[in-house]
Order: structure tokens, then sequence, then C-alpha cells
């Protein structure tokens, strides 16, 4: 069946949920991608049809805001459309998490492109596919929120992917790198006696340079870049592989959930 917004439940699993009860945001962008996974399904591509016929669609960038945190059990809902489709290759897709009473809990712009899976290169869509996700407008996309610059110190966390942790293109699943950078925070936060805890996502943008595969060595360089007239600290991070292969560029804005924003300035090196 063709048509251009599609709305369904969707749920977050167990695992999803800290000890305060709150979704990670490397789980919500994973319900990010169930959604725009499970419209595709039911716009008649499903990812083994995808397979089937030597192709997918994988995330190049990926921008998110949350506008609260969701607790496990709470229902939710998907709705997600394709605002653009360029050049047959490059596919532009809002998805919005909504609760109960139809408000937003979090939202994401995801921009996939179209490639061929034996080539690893980016290939024109077929008309049947094009024809499956007819364009929809609602509006701007999602965005960062406006910040303050800073500068100030870089952190280095290191770490190596698990073979069972790849997806199934054989690389590190993309909201896997948001785990990343709030792993490398949450070592920040911790040395300066923070407890990780109290981390709450507030906006998060990845745009992705090349596959990480299991076990290789993943450097994640992080460094304070701004302020947003909330007190919320902006983050950028630098995930390199060896020789210095840049695997994506991720910006993080992060707050303390419940406590004074200058301490998390202040755990990054900022006065």
């Amino acid at each position: 069946m063709t048509q251009a917004v599609w709305e369904f439940p969707i749920a977050l699993p167990r695992h999803a949920f800290s000890m305060r009860d709150a979704a990670r945001a490397g789980d919500l962008w994973r319900a990010f991608q169930e959604a725009a996974v499970g419209a595709s399904s039911r716009a008649g591509w499903s990812a083994r049809r995808f397979s089937e016929a030597g192709t997918a669609f994988v995330v190049r960038t990926m921008t998110v805001q949350h506008r609260r945190e969701t607790y496990y059990g709470e229902p939710l809902r998907a709705r997600t459309w394709v605002c653009r489709f360029r050049r047959d290759m490059i596919s532009s897709r809002e998805v919005r998490i909504l609760d109960e009473a139809g408000e937003v809990v979090a939202e994401a712009t995801q921009e996939w492109v179209h490639i061929d899976l034996g080539l690893r290169t980016p290939v024109r869509a077929p008309e049947s596919v094009t024809e499956a996700f007819p364009e929809h407008d609602e509006g701007s996309g999602v965005e960062l929120p406006s910040f303050e610059a800073v500068s100030g110190p870089t952190d280095v966390f290191e770490l190596r992917p698990f073979y069972t942790s790849m997806d199934p293109l054989g690389h590190a699943n993309h909201p896997a790198y948001v785990d990343w950078c709030d792993e490398a925070t949450s070592r920040v936060m911790v040395r300066a006696g923070l407890d990780p805890l109290l981390l709450e996502p507030v906006a998060e943008q990845v745009v992705f340079r090349g596959g990480v595969g299991p076990d290789q060595r993943v450097e994640v360089q992080s460094r304070p870049i701004g302020i947003t007239p909330g007190g919320d600290l902006v983050l950028r991070h630098r995930v390199r592989l060896d020789g210095d292969v840049r695997a994506a560029d991720a910006t993080t804005v992060r707050r303390l959930h419940g406590a004074d924003p200058i301490l998390l300035q202040r755990a990054f090196g900022l006065p």
C-alpha cells in the first residue's frame, strides 16, 4: 500500500532504560531506526526485500531533539514520512515519537543513502522504490539548538566493538556511535565526581563518514564547544579509527537531571 505518512505503536525494551527509569539516547535512536524500517516494510519494502534486490539504505546524517524523557512502559507511537527524495539516491525522512496525548517526546531528521550491497557505493533506486515513498511536507526538519561558543580541553576514550554487536551490514549500527559518545561523557563525569545517571539528552547530530568493524580500535575525542541559553553543554566528538581515519563527527547536547548545569561544564574543564 502506497501512502505518504505512517503512524503505528512503537515500544522501547526494558534494557533501554537506566536506573532512573529514563530511556538512553542511543536506544531512542534505535527506536527511530525501527520506525523508519517499520514504515518501509509497511510500504512494501522490508529489509529482506532490499537484501534480495542487492541494495540497502544506510544513514548518512541524523539529527535528534529530545522534548522530554520517557519511562519504561509508556505508550508511544511513531509517526514518519519522507520529505525529500533526491537524485533517486538520498532520502530525507522525518520521524516523531509521540505520547498518548499526541505530544512529541523526541523527533529526528534522518538522511538515508541508497547503496549497492556488493559494492557498498551509492546507486540510484529503481522506480519501484521511489514510488513507494511519496514526498510529504510538514514543515522544517530537526536542528540542533543554538549556543554560545566556548573552548575546552579534549578528552580521549578508546574502545573495541564486540563481534556480537555488528548489524546486518557487518558494521557497528549507527545508534552505537551515540552510546560511545555518552560513554565518553560519562567517564569524564565520574572522574569529576558526578553520577553518570544524571546525564540527560537534549539533542544530537551525527555525520557518518565510514563503517566501524568488530574489534577495531575506536577513539572518541570529546571537547566542549558551546553552552545553550539554558545552560546545556554542547560537546563535539570526533570518532576515529587507527591512522586518524574518520568514522563519524558527532555533536551532543547534554544537561544534568535536576542538578546545576555548571557542574557538567566544570567537569569538562570550563570555568
